[in-house]
């Protein structure tokens, strides 16, 4: 199961412990977060997720916006040698 979420994408993972978590019933957040080695804030998170899935703003996104490696052409420029 661990593998599993790894192959994931935060997004997903988030949400796919929060359903695990959920399954299990009593002592399911302690249950996953042993298993997949992720936080009860991980679980609480994906849980607000899903809650919210009718209204997500961003659907096909897998980070924030602004979020992730900066492009080349946006960094600033090195000094020229002379």
């Amino acid at each position: 199961m661990r593998d599993f979420a790894d192959s994931l994408s935060e997004k997903d993972r988030r949400r796919f412990v929060a359903i695990e978590a959920e399954r299990h019933g009593v002592g399911g957040v302690s249950w996953i977060c042993r298993v997949v080695g992720c936080s009860a804030h991980t679980v609480e998170r994906g849980r607000a997720e899903l809650d919210s899935l009718d209204n997500d703003p961003a659907a096909g996104r897998v980070r924030r916006p602004g979020a992730g490696r900066k492009k080349r052409s946006n960094r600033s420029p090195k000094p020229n040698k002379t």
